[in-house]
């Protein structure tokens, strides 16, 4: 079995889709071990709870310091011993002790095509605010590796989606959900599992069917 830990801050509609593609029988023999929400009102905590997942929130309010809520936070992931970590919606930047701990085993879901609309203070609606703002005519998602710069990790996958006359950022954000990410973000996991994916330098290969790397 290939283990998942999936992080998430809020309502976990990508979560929900990791959890549909198990239960359908797409993601084969992967499971998800423990669900960690930043969030104590994270709505992605009740999905997990629903679904038998393990639920755990590890919230900075918590802690003194943001080191020692960064120490909880990578103990927690480290105790469910995933295969693989999951960002689906975390808004946490990710402390360099958990990359060292998981390296290239932490993937992340990014609402635009990756290097565009990315960084610091790209995350959320914002993005699509400033898809929009900009006046590009294609947006997408993007499922890359996580390290230890901002949204700068090897992409994995990434699916385009076509703005159309009219849209609000909310109407974008649904239909990128909808179009894209809910799209590759099973496909990234399934592809890891199968050993499918390797790493070099800052790309990535997406070997054959039949064939397994090393991420």
């Amino acid at each position: 079995m290939f283990h998942l830990v999936v992080c998430v801050s809020g309502g976990g509609t990508n979560l929900q889709h990791i959890i549909d593609r198990i239960a359908d029988g797409t993601l084969a023999g992967v499971s998800i071990s423990r669900v960690i929400s930043n969030n104590p009102g994270a709505f992605a905590l009740e999905r997990a709870k629903k679904a038998g997942i393990e639920a755990a929130c590890v919230s900075p309010r918590e802690f003194e310091t943001r080191d020692a809520f960064y120490m909880a936070l990578v103990d927690c992931v480290k105790e469910a011993a995933p295969d693989l970590v999951v960002l689906a919606g975390f808004l946490v930047a990710i402390p360099p002790e958990m990359i060292r701990a998981f390296p290239n085993r932490i993937i992340n879901i990014h609402p635009s095509l990756i290097p565009s609309f990315c960084g610091k203070g790209y995350y959320g609606i914002h993005v699509h605010e400033r898809v929009l703002g900009r006046g590009v005519k294609v947006t997408g998602a993007t499922v890359h590796f996580v390290d230890e710069g901002m949204d700068s990790g090897p992409i994995i996958l990434q699916k385009a989606v076509e703005i159309q006359e009219g849209d609000t950022p909310e109407v974008l954000q649904r239909r990128v959900m909808e179009q894209a990410e809910w799209k590759i973000l099973p496909e990234a996991i399934r592809l890891i599992a199968a050993g499918r994916v390797r790493v070099e330098g800052n790309v990535t290969h997406i070997l054959p069917d039949g064939t397994q790397g090393m991420a």
